[in-house]
């Protein structure tokens, strides 16, 4: 057998394996949120409104899209579904949408780090009442816990915080 060929053949492989994952960056996201995950979060409004609540997500990865399924319970006992469906442009980029979010989002995954922000319309039903989140998502280096923290904007003006621990 000819050695060199061999480690050739190997270091060949290996590099089309990594070409076809996804990229460092990228790797923290998708490997967190496919499968099961849950989190514990708290909303806080500048006008004194608190709200915690508990999720549970299901996430798929095709290999181009991310689709996260978020179960929410709010400790008042409201229940509701959100779907983000966050497609793959190139490695560390994504566009995103859910259905509450007016338009879509660009989502920048740079090392343990993802940033975005979104308008979402937080009325349920006809009218309007549109906010921007300026999300930070800051993934652990073992993989096993995330958290994410948002700020919360009206007209430009901080309107309310929001933090969430989500753990796989």
């Amino acid at each position: 057998m000819n050695k060199p060929k061999t480690i050739m053949a190997a270091l060949a492989f290996s590099a089309a394996a990594i070409a076809a994952s996804p990229s460092l960056a990228d790797d923290a996201m998708i490997r967190f949120f496919t499968g099961k995950t849950e989190a514990t979060g708290k909303f806080a409004a500048v006008n004194g409104v608190k709200r915690t609540f508990d999720v549970k997500l299901r996430g798929h990865w095709n290999g181009k899209t991310l689709r996260l399924i978020e179960d929410f319970a709010y400790e008042d006992g409201v229940k509701n579904r959100k779907t983000w469906v966050m497609t793959k442009m190139r490695d560390g980029v994504y566009t995103g949408t859910r259905e509450d979010v007016v338009g879509t989002t660009t989502i920048r995954v740079s090392g343990n780090t993802a940033r975005f922000n979104y308008l979402v319309d937080v009325e349920e039903g006809p009218g309007e009442n549109i906010v921007r989140f300026y999300d930070t998502l800051r993934f652990s280096t073992d993989g096993k816990s995330m958290k994410n923290t948002a700020l919360v904007t009206k007209f430009g003006l901080p309107v309310a915080k929001v933090r969430v621990d989500f753990t796989k």
